[in-house]
């Protein structure tokens, strides 16, 4: 079995705005995105921490790691999905955030599962 296939993790993100928790004359900007985490490949593997890089639209960069995913270390068997919502709060209307996953398979391998950047931003603060 190639180590391709035995662990691999496909992350989907969708990003949005929250207008109702922003205030933009106080620098607070708030954004809500949903992870979509889907074991791939052919073992077992459990999500067992985050690191996150955030940057504003300052350049400013934020960095945050903790144990798990809103206060979940999921078990993914093979083809399994799951999904959370979070949070992030930023002083400017746009920013990016990256990361990756710690992921323990079954069998006691430990890798890391990327999240591709992907942006935040308030409707129209790009155009």
């Amino acid at each position: 079995m190639s180590t391709h296939t035995a662990y691999a993790i496909e992350i989907k993100v969708e990003s949005r705005y929250l207008r109702e928790q922003s205030d933009p004359s106080a620098s607070r900007y708030a954004f809500a995105y949903t992870i979509h985490i889907k074991n791939t490949g052919a073992i077992a593997a459990q999500l067992i921490d985050r690191h996150w890089k955030i940057i504003d639209g300052n350049g400013e960069l934020k960095e945050v790691q903790g144990p798990g995913v809103v206060g979940e270390q999921p078990l993914l068997e093979p083809g399994a999905s799951f999904s959370y919502t979070s949070g992030c709060l930023l002083e400017t209307p746009v920013g990016t955030m990256e990361g990756s996953y710690g992921m323990r398979a079954k069998d006691g391998h430990t890798f890391a599962a990327p999240i591709a950047l992907f942006r935040l931003a308030k409707p129209n603060a790009l155009n």
